[in-house]
């Protein structure tokens, strides 16, 4: 017996393709929503491609669909270039939009309803504008910024009060999945550079400001999270960080990285370079690599999404010579009853195994 109906919106993203996976697996019937068709090894699921921007389209689809109990709301829209549009007030209007397209016509179509799940990120703390209080904790005042998770939240919590479901909020730190051709996800970034670097003998180093303490976060564990939060009271109406449960620094994982992708590890540059920039300077190189070692035919702009602006973010290219740390507490979560871990350099290196046994990126 399935354990519900659930509408996964942004099933292709690297959160959203987690959840697919989990849900499938975990046997619930399960609808994506995305643009592009996902991929999920775990079995069955029925797939709308939408453009959610599309008011119109989404009412017409979105009112047809019935029996709906949960909805897991990973869907983001980001334009090209990434950070610069984190700042703007068109993009925050537009992702408010595209909640608004999916949970109206949904909440008046699906009177059984039970919860919604949706994502903010350590944003809502202000890491963009300014350092961060060291842990960051969900019950902080809220940062006088402007973004769009204010106006989704807002949005959300006076629209439950017409109808009986709850809601959950995660903040993930960095997060990391299999999947590629999105906005943010550093593995097919790192896939594609480790590639291009074995192909060219150039040095596999890590490009960016060194030994700032990070935190990640598995989509996978997200995932396991999402479907904790949908059947679980001590969920409701609750805003919970979540991580995998430990901290890295990118010099102290990259040698591991560089022996799983078995290529010779070379040490930091005081050089830093924009590896967004070299890479789209090398994107016939990678066509050439597809070719050779007859992987998935998928271009490097198609591989990459947005995600390479992204690492550069995450790199600290352009942050002051000693990068703040960025820590989130995780207490809340676990005395909730979700107590589940993963180690981050474990993490990075199976996501890059994924690839390479999917055929994105070669065995060398």
């Amino acid at each position: 017996m399935k354990k519900g109906k659930v509408l996964i919106v942004g099933g292709s993203g690297v959160i959203g393709n987690a959840a697919l996976e989990q849900f499938v697996s975990s046997e619930w019937e399960t609808i994506s929503i995305s643009r592009r068709l996902p991929e999920c090894l775990s079995g069955d699921f029925q797939h709308i491609s939408l453009d959610l921007r599309d008011t119109k389209e989404c009412k017409k689809i979105f009112s047809k669909i019935n029996g709906i109990t949960h909805i897991i709301y990973t869907a983001l829209f980001e334009k090209p270039g990434l950070i610069s549009g984190w700042y703007e007030k068109d993009q925050m209007e537009t992702n408010l939009q595209m909640m608004k397209n999916v949970l109206g016509p949904i909440c008046n179509s699906n009177r059984n309803l039970k919860h919604i799940t949706f994502l903010q990120g350590t944003k809502a703390y202000g890491v963009h504008f300014h350092s961060i209080p060291t842990p960051s904790r969900e019950n902080l005042r809220r940062d006088e910024n402007d973004n769009f998770y204010w106006l989704q939240e807002d949005y959300v919590k006076n629209l439950q009060k017409e109808y009986n479901w709850n809601w959950t909020i995660f903040r993930p730190q960095i997060v990391f999945g299999y999947s590629y051709g999105t906005a943010m996800n550093l593995i097919p970034v790192l896939g594609a550079y480790a590639s291009i670097c074995n192909e060219t003998n150039e040095p596999f180093i890590f490009t960016g400001k060194p030994n700032a303490i990070l935190e990640a976060t598995d989509a996978k564990l997200i995932a396991k999270a999402c479907e904790w939060a949908a059947l679980n009271k001590e969920s409701e109406h609750e805003i919970f960080n979540i991580t995998t449960g430990d901290v890295f620094t990118w010099t102290d994982v990259w040698p591991s990285l560089a022996d799983n992708l078995n290529i010779k590890y070379s040490k930091p540059s005081r050089d830093l370079f924009k590896l967004s920039e070299w890479l789209q300077e090398r994107s016939n190189i990678w066509k050439k690599i597809v070719e050779k070692y007859n992987l998935k035919n998928i271009s490097l702009s198609e591989l990459l999404g947005e995600s390479h602006h992204y690492i550069d973010f995450c790199f600290g290219y352009n942050s002051p010579d000693k990068i703040p740390p960025a820590i989130v507490s995780t207490i809340k979560l676990r005395k909730a009853g979700f107590n589940e871990c993963v180690d981050t350099e474990e993490m990075l290196n199976n996501y890059l195994t994924e690839l390479k046994e999917r055929n994105i990126i070669p065995f060398f």
